[in-house]
């Protein structure tokens, strides 16, 4: 079966328009990146929404779960801003049963050349495809579950709330 992809927005699919210098949305980037990162992968991609995901409101992360809870495929990844990633998140542990979720997203736009975004996206491939059913976040090469993550705004970089012990102590 495909794996579903949601766009939502977020720096993931930003835009830079250079006479003023400001960020937009003008329509995703997903089918050149998986073309670019030559993903042979069977997917269904369909946008939902092209916002900041500060403007993210409780709407949205229902819309988001709903849309889950009702595709037919039971892995899902979904584009997100970083900001509030965690958020939706956790929103989408509370709705959705029986599927595996993972979003990811971009600290750098797409269009800027140097983003981080294909590393993530390819990631999030993969990890939905290997993590049981649940909700998690893919940044920096590393999945989290949902419950044990959070975006350090000192360094831009996703991180585990607590540290999840390895060994028998």
């Amino acid at each position: 079966m495909a794996i579903r992809i949601f766009i939502t927005g977020g720096t993931f699919d930003k835009e830079y328009n250079e006479l003023n210098g400001e960020l937009y949305f003008k329509d995703t980037h997903m089918n050149e990146l998986l073309t670019l990162g030559r993903s042979r992968l069977p997917v269904n991609i369909k946008t939902l929404m092209m916002i900041d995901s500060l403007e993210m409101t409780s709407e949205h992360r229902n819309y988001i779960a709903d849309e889950c809870r009702h595709c037919e495929e039971d892995k899902i990844v979904i584009t997100h801003g970083t900001d509030t990633m965690a958020e939706t998140a956790r929103v989408l542990a509370k709705k959705v049963t029986g599927k595996t979720i993972v979003l990811t997203g971009a600290m750098i736009p797409i269009k800027f050349g140097s983003s981080d975004g294909l590393f993530n996206l390819g990631s999030a491939l993969a990890f939905v495809q290997s993590l049981p059913p649940g909700v998690y976040v893919a940044m920096n090469g590393r999945y989290f579950n949902w419950d044990n993550v959070r975006k350090n705004r000192q360094t831009g970089i996703f991180e585990e709330l607590k540290q999840v012990s390895t060994s028998a102590e």
